[in-house]
Order: structure tokens, then C-alpha cells, then sequence
């Protein structure tokens, strides 16, 4: 029977694989709902939108996941809804699960995911798309949109990911770009209306009336032609009333929506121990490889007493010990200083710790170090330079000077850390080998100046470096990615520079991923339709979690890239080492993040230009015509609110 659980065949399973508790459910404030909870309608129309959310991961990297708990919640808040979550098995549980014939189920009521409305993925990165496949088939839903019956749920993908999710266009029916809130509010509204009318038209004009609102991408109902040299010709509607682009929805106001309320508590350990609050969203700093900054503009913060609030709230509802302010630049908030002191007061003499996420250098000072270590936590700080050299960082506009870096480095040391990490990358447009090795100076100045100041040895400093790889809706939409063997052997000489110089020995801790994930990350990043078949054979070849380095095979991605890319005239260069000219037709032009198209080239072409002017923060200059604003009715809304924390009550 439809939404029955399944949990008395599963059980004898999970003997037989690791981790069984992650299969279990039953956290801590989570919900299992009645089936039914929506009713029937006078004529026995049943009324209840029921979605299945998956973070396409482990399930110790999906729970933590705010994006997937936010929805949980604000689905769940409404009485004709319900929603459960889903995470990827491990191989050994699909061996299990195929073995018993069992489907892919939920860990709220282990319902199979087949029985749902819509089967919602939250894809944070692309790495996810052959576990995608894998929960499909494990369903019962066929891999294939076109050869899904009314039987079958709605399957939605959302996160940064989908801002170009024309690699998955075969296996997804729709795509919501954007703020997640009231989306999957109005299309809960949609649902229920279409299950009130006696569901007319079936999945077909469900689809229709999705596409029509203008904010969600159906990708059948655009026809996609190319060009004689591989390049998109145009991307059309083929329905009537189906929207040239799609745009993408931003919730302004973040305190009406001061969600998750009550925190997911997980049963196994996970990624991230620590109650989580979004302090702001969006960011206009403009560093132009970022794609988060670009598509969550404009920048739009939580007010003071709306991040005491939730805190108080969260902590009380999870029992954790650690505070985390997350943002895309947390110290960029216009009342950091007031947030971490007002938080440090209220829960001094507690186990109650604050963190921030990676900081910008020139936004850290030794006042806000002093704060988030109040309560005598004292986590590794996390900086992220980017580029090694002056020279690259202007490339990319992450306007932080060396000097920036070293006096920050030095409050830091001075406020009693002993551990710093830079985070940069390798493959930035224009870069040389010069520009990388720059890394190696650059760590080997902030042990100078930690033993300097501190008059310690026991200084660390921890380089990690990834590769670049271009995003859709950034100024480096355009250009070409840096191929694996050159940025292996660009790393490679930074390694030997840093390992060179043996006063520095093993104060220096060097992490760095090799250049081969990158071009499969870039491959589907910029891809189009034609890569689908690629991911299909990857995941038939034996693909799953392949944002893992144990379970990623390169050589597994290149062989399918041969196979399901022959005869269309293009390759895996074609897609990733190639720079594109501004007329060419990207895969995602007509999914609108607001941005103007002539804005992001003038940036790029300023990137290629040494005399061109720093791009400033738009918060606190004037505009730079990005076109956010005007084009999705939105603003800009940051405080100072002039308010501050008040100490808690003691009851």
C-alpha cells in the first residue's frame, strides 16, 4: 500500500552493512507525518503534497545540510504537506537493498520514494549527479523524464548545481533555481490544487502549470538545436505559454523566515557537530570565480535580535555546544561585532562555543578573535587568500593584500592560535607557475611572523589548495579551465618549494587535491544536454559518490566521455579547456540569476586588463549595474539595525 513503511523488511539488513545507524531515523526533532494528513476532498480527492528530500550524499554529509533541513521544516509546518528525507546508501546497503528488492527509502517513515508527489534533490555540487541515478533506480522510477508515468513523482532538482542543470536534463522533470522557501511552497500550492481538480491532465499538465509560473524549469518543454561545430544554436520553448527563461526566486526578509527552528540532531556522527544559523545571504564582494556570490545577490542579512533569537531557540531544541554563523563571508555582516559580543555575554560561563566558517582576511581583527574565543574554544581560524600573488588576486578581485594577510595573521597568533589555514587555488585565468609558488612565500612569511610574535615554535600553518574550475553565471563563465596534468605539475612545484627549505620543516602542512576531479567537476559544470549520456554511463560502469576520492575514478569518466560523447563532434576539452567567445549560446542563458550577460563579459574583460579598476562591495559603494536588483525587484538589505542583544532571563 502506497506510504507504508518498509522498516520490518529492512531491519534484518542492517546487520549486514557498516554504519546501520544512519538508516534508522527518529533524530532528534525530526517528523514522520500522517499519509493522509491533507484530507480528501468531496468527492475522495486526496489533498496531501507529499515530498521525498534527498541530499544526494552520505548520510553524514546530508543531515547537516541547511538547505534540505530548512525545506524539511517549512513543508512540514504546513497541514496538507509532508516531507521526508533520503540520503545515498552506501554500496554495501544498494548491494542489500537490490539483493531483498527494496527501494529506495526515507529515514523518516522508510516510505518508498516512488510514493511521493515530488522527489526533491538538493545538489550543493555536480560530483552528486551519479548518486542521483543510483536512488531512481533503486525506486523503481525510471532513469529517463520522458518515460515516467502518472505513477511517478516529480522529480526536482534544486541547489547552486541546478543553475546549470542541462547535464541532468534527461533524468530530472523540473529544476527551481534559487531560494528554496517559498518555492516549494508554491509548488505545494500547485499540487493540491491539481489533486483537488481530480489531477487533470496528469503529470503532463502538472508540469505545464509549473513551467508557467516562470519559476520553474521544465527541461522538456525546451527544444535545444546545435550547431554544425558542436556549439548551442538556441534554446526555444515547445509549448505554448512556457517562458523564454526561467527565473530564479529569492525570499527577502530573512527574520519572517528564521528557519530551521528546531535543528536536526543526528544519530551518527556527521560532518559538522554544531548548530548552524544563517546569519545573511548573498554576497556582492565580487570575486569573480565565486558562482555562490554571484547567483544569491542581492545580499540580504538576519537582523541582530533575529540571529539571538534563533540561537536561543536552536540551542535549546538541540543541546549542542557550538554556535555556527554561516554565511558566504560571516565577518562581512554590518553588526558582526555587536552579533559575537552579545553572543559571548549571553552564553559566558557555559559550554556554548562560537564559530565562523572560512573569513576574509581584511574583514578579521583581533576583536572579533578575542569574542569567538571567549568561552575558551579555540578552533583552527580559516582564511582564504585565493591567489598566491597581488597580481592573480586582482585577476580574480579578492582585493587582499599581503599586508592584509600578515597583520591579520598576527592578531590572530597574538589572540593565542597556534593553527592557521589558507585556502587558495591553482588554474585562476592567466596565472604562471610564478604566481602559484607565490603560496609557498606567502605560508613561510606567516610562520615568520607567528613565532615572531608569539616567540613559540609550535606555529602551523596549513596550505590547501584546490583546482579552479569555471561556473556558470560568473564572470569566468567564459574561460578555459587549466587541463589536469598542467595543474598537477603546477602543484607539484609548489610542493617541492615549500618541502625546500627545511626551517620551516613541518610547520607547513600541505593539502591539495590533484587536477583530475576538477575537469570532471568542470565537464559537468558547463555541460550541456549531451553530457546526460556520459553520467548514465559512468553510473552503469559502476559511478557512485564521486565527490569522494576513494570512490572517484578518472579513467572510469574518460572512457564513458568516449562513449557518450561519440559522434557529436565535441570532447571533454571541448567542454572544459576551451575559452568561449561572448556570442557563443551557453548551456544555462536562459535560466535567469538576474545577472546581466554584458556586465559579467565587461568584468571578465576587466579581469584580462592590469590597469583596469578594483571592483568594489556594492553594499557599501555605488551600484555596479550587475542587474540583480532591477531585474528580480529585489534590494540590497543589510543594518546596522542600531539594536542590541539583551542577556537572557534567567528563569
Amino acid at each position: 500500500m502506497a506510504g507504508s513503511s518498509v522498516f520490518t523488511e529492512l531491519e534484518p539488513l542492517l546487520e549486514r552493512v557498516s554504519k546501520p545507524i544512519q538508516y534508522v531515523g527518529g533524530e532528534l526533532n525530526s517528523r514522520s507525518k500522517d499519509w493522509h494528513c491533507g484530507g480528501h476532498g468531496p468527492s475522495g480527492e486526496e489533498l496531501t503534497a507529499r515530498w521525498a528530500l534527498m541530499y544526494p550524499d552520505a548520510y553524514e554529509v546530508g543531515l547537516p545540510n541547511q538547505g534540505v533541513m530548512i525545506l524539511y521544516e517549512v513543508l512540514n509546518e504546513r497541514p496538507d504537506a509532508l516531507a521526508e528525507r533520503t540520503y545515498s546508501v552506501w554500496p554495501d546497503m544498494e548491494e542489500q537493498l537490490r539483493s531483498a528488492g527494496l527501494p529506495q527509502f526515507t529515514v523518516d517513515g522508510h516510505r518508498d520514494v516512488r510514493d511521493f508527489d515530488v522527489f526533491g534533490i538538493s545538489f550543493s555540487t555536480e560530483l552528486g549527479y551519479t548518486n542521483l541515478l543510483t536512488a531512481l533506480d533503486l525506486a523503481g522510477i525510471p532513469l529517463h523524464a520522458a518515460e515516467r508515468s502518472d505513477e511517478d513523482p516529480i522529480v526536482l532538482a534544486g541547489g547552486h548545481a541546478a543553475f546549470n542543470p542541462e547535464p541532468v536534463a534527461d533524468f530530472i522533470d523540473a529544476a527551481v533555481i534559487g531560494d528554496g522557501e517559498e518555492a516549494v511552497l508554491a509548488i505545494t500550492d500547485l499540487v493540491t490544487g491539481w489533486k483537488a481538480e481530480g489531477r487533470p491532465g496528469g503529470r503532463e499538465e502538472l508540469l505545464l502549470r509549473l513551467a508557467r509560473t516562470g519559476g520553474v524549469y521544465v527541461p522538456a518543454f525546451y527544444s535545444v538545436d546545435y550547431l554544425s561545430d558542436g556549439r548551442i544554436q538556441r534554446v526555444v520553448p515547445n509549448r505554448p505559454g512556457v517562458p523564454w527563461r526561467v527565473s530564479k526566486h529569492t525570499v527577502m526578509d530573512l527574520d519572517a523566515w528564521p528557519y530551521p527552528k528546531q535543528p536536526l540532531v543526528p544519530l551518527a556522527e556527521s560532518v559538522h557537530e554544531r548548530m548552524s544559523v544563517e546569519i545573511f545571504r548573498g554576497c556582492t564582494r565580487g570575486c569573480r570565480f565565486c558562482q555562490a556570490g554571484m547567483i544569491t545577490r542581492p545580499v540580504r542579512e538576519r537582523s541582530i535580535t533575529g540571529i539571538g533569537e534563533m540561537v536561543e531557540r536552536g540551542l535549546a531544541a538541540t543541546g549542542f555546544e557550538e554556535v555556527g554563523l554561516l554565511s558566504l563571508s560571516s565577518a562581512d555582516h554590518s553588526e558582526i561585532a555587536d552579533i559575537t559580543k552579545g553572543l559571548a555575554d549571553r552564553y559566558e560561563g557555559t559550554q556554548t562555543g562560537l564559530s565562523l566558517p572560512s573569513t576574509r582576511v581584511d574583514a578579521f581583527n583581533i576583536d572579533l578573535a578575542n569574542e569567538l574565543t571567549r568561552n575558551g574554544r579555540r578552533s583552527g581560524l580559516t582564511f582564504a587568500p585565493e591567489g598566491g600573488s597581488e597580481r592573480i588576486r586582482k585577476v580574480i578581485n579578492k582585493m587582499v593584500s599581503e599586508e592584509d594577510l600578515i597583520n591579520t595573521v598576527t592578531a590572530a597568533y597574538s589572540a593565542g592560535w597556534r593553527q592557521v589555514k589558507l585556502y587558495f587555488m591553482c588554474g585562476l585565468p592567466t596565472e604562471t607557475d610564478e604566481d602559484v609558488l607565490q603560496i609557498a612565500e606567502l605560508a613561510k612569511k606567516v610562520i615568520d611572523t607567528g613565532r615572531r610574535v608569539t616567540g613559540r615554535r609550535d606555529i602551523r600553518c596549513t596550505v590547501s589548495i584546490g583546482g579552479f574550475v569555471p561556473k556558470p553565471h560568473t564572470p569566468f563563465q567564459w574561460c578555459a579551465q587549466l587541463g589536469a596534468e598542467e595543474t598537477d605539475a603546477r602543484l607539484g612545484k609548489l610542493r617541492e618549494a615549500i618541502r625546500a627549505d627545511k626551517r620551516y620543516g613541518s610547520a607547513i602542512g600541505f593539502r591539495y587535491h590533484d587536477g583530475k576531479p576538477g575537469i570532471v567537476e568542470g565537464l559537468l559544470s558547463r555541460g550541456d544536454r549531451r553530457v546526460g549520456k556520459v553520467i548514465e554511463q559512468v553510473w552503469r560502469d559502476g559511478g557512485r559518490f564521486d565527490g569522494w576520492s576513494e570512490h572517484f575514478s578518472y579513467d572510469r569518466w574518460m572512457a564513458a566521455c568516449e562513449r557518450g560523447l561519440a559522434g557529436t563532434g565535441v570532447d571533454v576539452d571541448w567542454y572544459t579547456t576551451r575559452e568561449r567567445d561572448y556570442d557563443e549560446v551557453l548551456p544555462w542563458d536562459h535560466l535567469d540569476a538576474g545577472l546581466d550577460k554584458e556586465w559579467l563579459w565587461e568584468d571578465w574583460e576587466a579581469a584580462l586588463d592590469p590597469a583596469a579598476d578594483d571592483v568594489e562591495d556594492c553594499r557599501w559603494t555605488p551600484c555596479y549595474d550587475c542587474g540583480v536588483c532591477p531585474e528580480m525587484g529585489t534590494d540590497i538589505q543589510i543594518g546596522p539595525t542600531g539594536q542590541q542583544l539583551l542577556p537572557l532571563s534567567v528563569v
